[in-house]
């Protein structure tokens, strides 16, 4: 098979094809870095949701926390109130 002399490598009817393929492909890709994109918008926001809670729940934790060593430095401040107060002779138990 020839055209104008030379030989024809490839038909320009299998380059066209090839061509519309590469940019239907391309336009493949483009729709799916979109959605990809927006799925990640997506995700990054629900992740930072759940800092904020996470943050919640820590600061709320720390709070119970400091209360449970105050309230547990109370109590050992007036035991050993009471040791000093104790008549030395008497048993412990």
């Amino acid at each position: 098979m020839s055209h104008n002399g030379r030989r024809i490598l490839y038909h320009p009817q299998y380059v066209r094809g090839f061509a519309n393929a590469l940019r239907e492909a391309r336009a493949d890709l483009d729709d799916a870095h979109c959605r990809h994109r927006d799925e990640l918008a997506t995700l990054r926001a629900e992740v930072g949701e759940l800092r904020d809670v996470v943050a919640d729940v820590v600061h709320v934790m720390r709070e119970s926390a400091e209360r449970d060593v105050a309230t547990l430095r109370h109590e050992l401040e007036l035991a050993l109130v009471r040791l000093t107060r104790r008549n030395p002779a008497t048993p412990l138990h």
